[in-house]
Formats: C-alpha cells, structure tokens, sequence
C-alpha cells in the first residue's frame, strides 16, 4: 500500500458522519459535555490522525470553538 492510498483510508475513516457519531457516543458516555467546543475530540482522536478530523470539520464549515451540541444537533428520538 503506498503513501497516497494509505492516506485515503485514513481520510475516509474520519467523515463527518464517523465524527458527529463519536462526539455523540462520548456524550452519551459522559465523557464530554454538549457545552464544550468540538476541540475537545482532539483527546480522543489520535493526534497523527486529527489534521484529517480537522480537515473534515472544515468542510462542513465547523470550528474547532463551536460547541459539541452544533456538531451533533441532528439527533432523532425514537419517542417522537
């Protein structure tokens, strides 16, 4: 596998769908707050492997100082 593919599994890994799944799996945890701003999942993210988180967030038009509570703010609930 050479470089360029590498990289392109490791992007792909991080789509934010993955990271609007993974802040809301910490957040159900209780490991991190919907008030505190997205950097946070840089604790939980390999810190090789978050320039594509943040790459990801951009795209979307996130940063890293909005809260937690914009990046997961489409939830659904089963009892609506």
């Amino acid at each position: 596998m050479n470089l360029s593919t590498q990289s392109s599994l490791t992007f792909s890994r991080y789509s934010i769908d993955f990271i609007q799944q993974e802040a809301r799996h910490l957040v159900d945890r209780g490991l991190i707050s919907r008030q505190q701003p997205i950097s946070i999942l840089c604790d939980y993210i390999p810190a090789r492997e978050w320039i594509w988180v943040e790459h990801e967030l951009e795209k979307f038009e996130y940063l890293l100082r909005d809260r937690i509570s914009d990046l997961i703010s489409c939830e659904t609930w089963s009892n609506d």
